[in-house]
């Protein structure tokens, strides 16, 4: 197995705002792209998987297969399980591990999947090398990243501009790549894969439930998280200014004609067989 490897801080944590999020992110919502070549039978590896809301809707579209849940944080993966219970699942399993050297034999997979993952890392290409080494002949890796340069909003707010040049800097001063979305299928052929498939999708939030929800906890994040903690003690912003952006947040949020748009990267990569 590859030695482990320090990896990039995770920017976000894991405050309630950040699982807020997290825990709404589905199947549908969030890998759309992969469903389409999923079978009865496949084993899959969810990397960075969190509360597993997705692993959960991959195990029940994989009745006659297995799915692994993998992360980092420990505590998380029991929020995770409890999911998995709860819908009554008997096909699923966690662990925490490190995407850069995955405790797994060559081939193991038939699906090893990433949501906002790569973004998070300290070397993509290295992660998507051992995603490919656990994927068996004929089988797909499939990672999607948002993209933070390309995400748009109506209307025009410089608080929000703010945040958004703000977040971009915390995220490379801890090691990651927040515009990952766009570097999604260059990375992938760094890493020797050849079939890729490069697609993007979108989240969208403009109804009044969905600008609270969006609004609220990107409000919350700025304010009480470990990405407030890491924007302060790196020196990128004051307290003051952190709650300046917090309510730029809201006043966005309770615009009746707010739009707000998230861009995804999406990669779908076959492995030779």
């Amino acid at each position: 197995m590859p030695e482990a490897r320090e990896t990039a801080v995770y920017t976000h944590g894991h405050h309630e705002s950040v699982l807020r999020s997290h825990a709404w992110r589905t199947a549908e919502n969030s890998a759309a792209y992969l469903l389409g070549v999923l079978e009865p039978h496949m084993r899959i590896l969810d990397i960075g998987c969190g509360p597993g809301t997705i692993t959960a809707d991959l195990a029940a579209l994989v009745p006659d297969g297995q799915v692994t849940g993998l992360d980092r944080e420990p505590a998380i993966l029991e929020r995770a399980r409890a999911v998995a219970e709860g819908r009554g699942l008997t096909n699923t399993g966690f662990t925490t591990g490190d995407v850069h050297a995955l405790d797994f034999p060559d081939g193991t997979f038939s699906v090893v999947h990433a949501h906002q993952v790569l973004q998070h890392v300290g070397d993509p290409v290295r992660a998507l090398r051992e995603m490919r080494r656990v994927t068996g002949p004929g089988g797909f890796v499939a990672v999607r990243d948002s993209d933070y340069a390309a995400m748009t909003w109506y209307p025009g707010s410089s608080g929000m501009d703010r945040w958004l040049d703000l977040y971009r800097r915390v995220a490379r001063a801890n090691g990651g790549e927040p515009d990952a979305g766009r570097r999604l299928k260059s990375w992938a052929l760094a890493a020797g894969f050849t079939d890729i498939t490069a697609t993007s999708g979108t989240w969208t939030f403009s109804t009044a439930d969905e600008r609270a929800w969006w609004s609220g906890l990107w409000a919350d994040r700025t304010v009480a998280s470990a990405y407030a903690e890491r924007a302060v003690d790196g020196g990128h912003a004051t307290w003051e200014e952190l709650r300046e952006v917090s309510a730029a947040w809201r006043e966005w949020g309770a615009r009746e004609d707010g739009w707000f748009s998230v861009l995804h990267g999406e990669i779908l990569c076959r492995k030779e067989a």
